[in-house]
């Protein structure tokens, strides 16, 4: 008879080594993160457990990166079928929310509807609760898809396909450590739900995020003809985004809750978007269009 496994979760993580302790917080970050179907890994210890943000966040950038990479598969899909920037855009999206389940969107919805739909921070983390969308919710949502699907588009107007495609993997990345940046600013509004159970991940583990959304967009950027300053400008974008909705957070709730994460990882992914459209120089081919 096997013997059960007494190890503690930390001990068992050591164990694994740190390449397969780092494999295994991509997967739960994966797996928190997207609707992909995740195989638990063998050495995993308790892959269904809500992951601990503390920790797992150091491979957030990676996670973030695979579900960019689900949409730029698709864009460039599209515009290998001649569809054009506006509906290869779409069919990044489309991509996106599948992979995700709509999840940062739906959070973006709440936020809209609970913080400009109540007049005390009560009556709004009780209306961020309700699942159902009120008139906030909807223009927010609606302005969100527009936005996105227009940046892209644009983008693709100024850039080759493929190096949109990175782009759209850069931003996976980036706007989902964004996303993390209520936690690092915030303590939690309420006393219970998932951002209190999540924990909140330390400076230094922040900092590895951040530095490694970044590494990812310089890697990939740069060789696809995105210059210096349009990907510094892009970064610095979406951590302003993300600090400026931990800002009406705190104003509006005193705190930070799940929804309003979503949120700060759709105005981060926006505003990443747009710094790189802003200073994206015209390819070869745009330029011959023109």
């Amino acid at each position: 008879m096997m013997q059960e496994n007494t190890k503690p979760p930390a001990q068992a993580r050591s164990a694994a080594g740190p390449a397969l302790a780092f494999l295994a917080d991509a997967a739960a970050c994966l797996r928190f993160y997207s609707r992909l179907p995740v195989p638990v890994l063998p050495f995993e210890t308790a892959p269904h457990a809500m992951p601990d943000f503390s920790r797992v966040v150091r491979a957030l950038p990676l996670a973030g990166a695979a579900i960019g990479l689900v949409g730029a598969l698709a864009f460039l899909v599209a515009s290998g079928l001649g569809f054009g920037p506006y509906l290869a855009a779409c069919a990044a999206l489309a991509a996106i929310l599948a992979t995700t389940g709509v999840f940062h969107e739906d959070g973006l919805a709440d936020t809209a509807d609970g913080l400009w739909g109540g007049s005390t921070p009560e009556r709004r983390l009780e209306i961020m609760r309700d699942s159902r969308i009120g008139s906030y919710g909807a223009a927010a949502l609606t302005l969100d898809l527009m936005i996105r699907v227009g940046l892209i588009a644009a983008l693709a107007g100024r850039m080759s396909a493929l190096a949109t495609a990175l782009a759209i993997v850069a931003a996976g990345a980036v706007s989902r450590t964004v996303g993390l940046m209520p936690f690092l600013l915030l303590t939690p509004a309420r006393s219970d739900g998932a951002s209190h159970a999540a924990g909140r991940p330390t400076a230094a583990a922040f900092a590895t995020t951040a530095a490694g959304s970044a590494l990812i967009s310089f890697l990939l950027l740069l060789p696809a003809g995105f210059g210096l300053l349009a990907i510094v400008l892009a970064l610095l974008l979406a951590a302003g985004g993300g600090a400026g909705v931990s800002r009406i957070a705190r104003a509006k709730i005193g705190g930070h809750t799940g929804d309003i994460a979503g949120a700060a990882q759709q105005v981060g992914e926006i505003a990443f978007l747009a710094g790189l459209t802003a200073l994206a120089p015209l390819s070869q081919a745009a330029l011959a269009a023109s």
